[in-house]
């Protein structure tokens, strides 16, 4: 997992990346420089920021805030022939459409309100170097015209200026969205994206590769207790086994806080589940867990992994009911609210879910749904004319 291991000063992996080059014969699923993993997500990782890294490609970094995007793409071009040129990071989503045309273009005196000199842009700084594009998904339609042209010419004009400027600037770019889904939602342009995912990097989140979580509590805790001059030197089993067990919404940057947390406010040599914060120890609810999709809530298929491994997790190691307490739980939820959308009329119900009336009749059986409070089309209350509605013959269900 990329960890940002910057000192008080200095650059974060300046004295790390010195010695070998890429090309040194170093294992390809070597980490980086930085970087805390060992599960095969993390191996791929590397394995890509190494290939790509001395190539000219685009790279599009994709995962969750917090999950060490900009140690990857510093990674990239540490690692390529252009190391020695500048690195320039921009936060897209931390400045509006205006300020962000003029902080990467640049500007001339005149050109708008507060101009009061020419200034250089950042695509001009990193001539020569790479220039790091964080959250681009926050780019305006009109600064992804202008991105696509310095993409496709490798030229723009300052604002406010009709003389074109020529640059030769490796683009690494980041977004926490899912940028296909932009582009259904007409906020992001298909042909930027398919400019700048050249090379796709994804970064997977925290909760997704669990094996990592030790390797990453002991790196922190070393780092910490060495900076705050504590003599933590382990950390209790039960309280490693709650920070594998949690779900990191926050990802690696969340898992750091809460070593440092920890270490500041422990004392003694261990570090114990009396020093993690109360929803570690089941005495806050767990906040939202955030989706890669951009959605409100997710896409489907990531739901679903959700609640599968919640309930396996809430059903213990030792359940052998796992069927019973996850499909059947779901099932019941669906068939309540197909009925409820079909009016309680149960051959409308039968037809929205896919399965004939007799399956369904016994599903509301074995899930004794409305057995003791039938309602219209349930099979349960009477017909002006003495039948039943819901019975085959009724009207209602023909």
């Amino acid at each position: 997992m990329p960890i940002d291991t910057r000192p008080s000063y200095g650059h974060p992996l300046k004295s790390a990346m010195r010695g070998p080059g890429p090309d040194s014969g170093l294992d390809p699923d070597a980490p980086l420089p930085g970087v805390v993993g060992s599960g095969p997500a993390m191996r791929e990782v590397f394995r890509t920021t190494r290939q790509v890294a001395p190539s000219r490609a685009c790279v599009l970094i994709v995962g969750e805030t917090g999950t060490g995007k900009e140690l990857v793409a510093r990674a990239i071009h540490d690692l390529s022939p252009r190391s020695t040129g500048p690195y320039i990071r921009v936060n897209c989503g931390a400045l509006t459409e205006s300020l962000l045309e003029s902080e990467l273009f640049g500007h001339v005196k005149g050109s708008f309100t507060g101009a009061v000199d020419n200034r250089t842009g950042r695509f001009e700084a990193a001539h020569a170097g790479s220039i790091f594009l964080d959250e681009v998904n926050s780019t305006s339609p009109k600064l992804q015209v202008k991105l696509l042209r310095v993409l496709q010419e490798g030229e723009f004009e300052r604002v406010g200026d009709n003389n074109t400027k020529k640059v030769d600037t490796r683009i690494v770019a980041a977004t926490n969205r899912d940028l296909l889904d932009e582009i259904d939602a007409g906020r992001f342009r298909e042909d930027l994206y398919y400019r700048l995912n050249v090379v796709p990097i994804y970064l997977p989140p925290l909760r997704e590769r669990r094996e990592d979580v030790e390797l990453l509590v002991v790196y922190f805790l070393k780092r910490y207790a060495e900076q705050n001059r504590r003599d933590v030197r382990r950390v209790q089993p039960e309280a490693m086994r709650r920070l594998r067990e949690h779900d990191w919404p926050g990802n690696v940057r969340e898992l750091q806080n809460y070593v440092e947390r920890a270490v500041i406010l422990g004392d003694g040599p261990e570090l114990t589940v009396e020093h993690l914060p109360p929803q570690l120890r089941g005495e806050a609810p767990p906040r939202p867990m955030r989706h890669r999709s951009g959605g409100a809530g997710g896409d489907l298929a990531t739901l679903t992994s959700e609640l599968v491994r919640q309930g396996i997790r809430s059903a213990g190691p030792t359940a052998n009911d796992l069927h019973d307490r996850v499909v059947g739980q779901v099932e019941r939820e669906l068939i309540q609210q197909v009925l409820q959308a079909c009016d309680r009329v149960q051959i409308k119900a039968a037809a929205r879910l896919g399965i004939n009336r007799n399956t369904l009749h016994k599903k509301l059986s074995e899930y004794r749904i409305d057995e003791n409070s039938p309602a219209p089309g349930d099979g349960g209350e009477e017909a002006p004319d003495g039948g039943r509605t819901g019975d085959a013959s009724s009207p209602q269900d023909e």
